[in-house]
């Protein structure tokens, strides 16, 4: 058979708590249009993020601003040991890039 079912490392709770990370006051839809989903999946997230104590939603005007706590580990049993700020660090395109940069400078020194 050649078809080939379509799935992801990360889950879409990981994708909202790594969008919401980085653009805090971003809304339901703007999240939803970004990492693929309904925008009712995205507030179903959202409160499940919220009730886990993962993030904390304040209101600012109309709009929502969250922060994410950093300090919490992640859920599963294997990986209580992981603290959600070393995920977040780990899906960050920047950390990926300084660490290609650090791999690039040492190896220039060797």
């Amino acid at each position: 058979m050649t078809s080939s079912a379509r799935w992801t490392f990360i889950t879409n709770h990981g994708l909202v708590l790594s969008y919401i990370s980085h653009n805090s006051t971003s809304t339901a839809r703007e999240i939803a249009q970004s990492i693929g989903v309904t925008e009712r999946t995205t507030h179903k997230i959202i409160s499940d993020l919220e009730i886990a104590g993962y993030i904390t939603r304040r209101k600012t005007g109309r709009r929502n601003a969250y922060s994410v706590d950093p300090t919490l580990s992640l859920r599963h049993h294997t990986k209580q040991d992981i603290l959600v700020s070393e995920l977040l660090e780990a899906l960050t395109n920047e950390s990926l890039r300084t660490l290609m940069e650090s791999e690039a400078d040492s190896s220039k020194v060797s």
